[in-house]
């Protein structure tokens, strides 16, 4: 039987025959497969805060006692992290078994099913999903909603995060029509939650024409706080001096929300505490999310890489003090747009890391450099490109001083490339001199 490296590497050749982006050739193979969920679904669709609300209802539910599975993508370091079973990332031998099984049922010669590379390893872990016998499965969207592999299961209850510009060349080049996508994944009669705070108006039409609860923040739930605590309201529940997520962030207070209210629309099915909700709440981890590892100098990692992720990182940065110089270490994909992600954090940032990420998908590290030359509004920034995020990394740290902090963002790819060999500790090799 092939590895689980050898079945990705499979996976990294396929190529549909069409271009074809519909769901019938994998709902086939799902169904020659009986891939079937007898327990509630939870899917999770949005441009930025999918895998935090997958997080926050993932340490919730586990709280509350239940068998939790939650199914994210991209990974950072692994591929096995995009299926967590209760908590506990799946086991390579295990994935293996379910390529094999995905690629038994696509059948063989001219008659097999074609299937890309995120189909063929989302109804693998599906399949390991459904055997796991659990008690709720959460499901995060990997690109759009509508189109999506995941969209085959219909679930209990949808989650849509945000809608920002992000990967415009597949969902349209307007928040109308991303959030037409993304409300693809909608039932009718189920619940849908919607945490952002303007949603397009596409979103909330394609809701009353399916047929969906719809759940608005702002109107059919809100939370409120001060500096030590806060509170949540939704229909027929209240939370109150609640303590504040542990994933740093104002942004994480919309995720927060929505998740309450998901869990809110479930009650019946899945009940849940207070004490799981602030158990949950105070537990929840999520590497590369505005992740702050003490230090000196302190670094900041977060997977921000389209412009509204940039903001909210840029806000959360500012939000943290005065630190005497910033370093950033920064990698993404060719086809993102990269002009405001640059205006937003620009101010913040004094000398630029630019690296080569190990995919074709990704700008060479020059390339960045060039692009941020040609836009760089600050005469005293300074910026250099590497081959890779570590060797970008290490020449940052001897850049440092002790007081300074170091943020690397951007690509997966990016983040990843530091935490693959654990979480760094960071020391200044020099002291300013006392």
């Amino acid at each position: 039987m092939k590895t689980l490296s050898e079945w990705l590497a499979h996976c990294e050749q396929l190529h549909p025959k069409s271009i074809d982006m519909g769901l019938e050739r994998v709902r086939t193979v799902a169904q020659r497969m009986s891939i079937d969920f007898d327990c509630p679904v939870i899917t999770v669709a949005g441009t930025n805060g999918k895998g935090s609300t997958c997080a926050m209802l993932e340490s919730i539910l586990m709280q509350a006692g239940y068998r939790t599975g939650v199914y994210t993508s991209p990974h950072l370091v692994h591929f096995e992290e995009r299926l967590r079973l209760s908590g506990e990332p799946v086991q390579a031998a295990e994935l293996a078994a379910a390529f094999e099984r995905v690629e038994g049922a696509r059948g063989v010669g001219e008659g097999a099913v074609s299937l890309t590379y995120f189909e063929f390893s989302t109804l693998a872990i599906l399949d390991l999903v459904t055997r796991a016998k659990l008690d709720v499965a959460v499901l995060e969207v990997g690109l759009g909603g509508r189109l999506d592999a995941v969209n085959i299961v219909d679930a209990d209850c949808s989650v849509i995060t945000s809608i920002d510009l992000d990967h415009m060349e597949f969902l349209g080049n307007d928040r109308e029509s991303i959030g037409r996508e993304k409300a693809g994944i909608m039932r009718t009669g189920r619940p849908v939650i919607v945490s952002d705070p303007v949603p397009p108006q596409s979103v909330l039409d394609h809701a009353l024409e399916v047929g969906a609860d719809l759940w608005r923040f702002g109107v059919d739930f809100n939370y409120s706080g001060d500096k030590q605590q806060w509170g949540w309201s939704g229909r027929g529940r209240r939370y109150g001096g609640l303590a504040y997520p542990a994933l740093r962030g104002a942004n994480q207070m919309l995720n927060a929300s929505g998740v309450l209210a998901a869990l809110t629309a479930l009650r019946e099915r899945l009940p849940v505490t207070a004490q799981a909700v602030r158990n949950g709440l105070a537990l929840v981890e999520l590497p590369g999310r505005f992740q702050i590892i003490p230090g000196q100098p302190v670094l900041v990692l977060d997977v921000a890489h389209n412009p509204h992720a940039v903001a909210a990182l840029a806000a959360n940065l500012d939000a943290m003090g005065f630190y005497p110089t910033t370093h950033a270490v920064f990698g993404a994909m060719a086809d993102k747009d990269l002009a405001p992600m640059l205006a937003k954090i620009g101010p913040l940032i004094d000398r630029w890391y630019f690296t080569d990420l190990p995919t074709p998908r990704a700008a060479p590290g020059s390339t960045l450099l060039a692009r941020w030359q040609a836009q760089n509004a600050r005469v005293d920034a300074l910026g250099q490109a590497f081959s890779d995020p570590s060797q970008a990394l290490r020449v940052a740290i001897k850049a440092a001083t002790p007081a300074d902090r170091i943020v690397v963002f951007g690509s997966f790819y990016t983040v990843g490339g530091i935490l693959k060999d654990g979480i760094p500790r960071l020391q200044a090799q020099h002291l300013p001199n006392t």
